[in-house]
């Protein structure tokens, strides 16, 4: 892995977990302008705290070495909370400003996944061929 992709890695990593860490702290504390938003966009009170830990260990699996599963594992969780949560502002009218979190989100969780280096990566050496 050459320096520039260790470098974008981290710098989307970081910024990736400083995003879904202080998000998740907002749902689980229950924000009061976090609970009126997930009552617009429909959604009950109670998934907050879900979401919000969710996100805190996502982070964790992120960032702590080896368990390339559970990594693939939390980067879909926070491709597709982001990706819902962008939809959901879609289909209440939301104005477009709203998308700029979660649609930030999404592109580092992309970039991070993308350059991810190999030790944090599946290994498909030993499974068996699939004819």
């Amino acid at each position: 892995m050459s320096k520039r992709d260790k470098i974008i890695y981290w710098v989307a990593t970081l910024w990736l977990s400083l995003g879904m860490v202080s998000t998740g702290i907002v749902q689980i504390i229950k924000m009061k302008e976090e609970v009126t938003m997930f009552d617009r966009l429909g959604y009950p009170a109670y998934l907050l705290i879900m979401l919000g830990v969710w996100k805190i260990f996502g982070v964790v699996a992120v960032l702590i070495p080896r368990f390339p599963l559970v990594k693939e594992w939390a980067y879909a969780g926070f491709f597709f909370a982001m990706s819902g949560a962008v939809f959901s502002h879609l289909a209440v009218g939301d104005p477009l400003k709203e998308l700029f979190g979660p649609m930030l989100l999404i592109i580092l969780t992309i970039v991070s996944w993308y350059f991810r280096p190999a030790d944090r990566r599946l290994t498909y050496l030993n499974s068996p061929s699939i004819n």
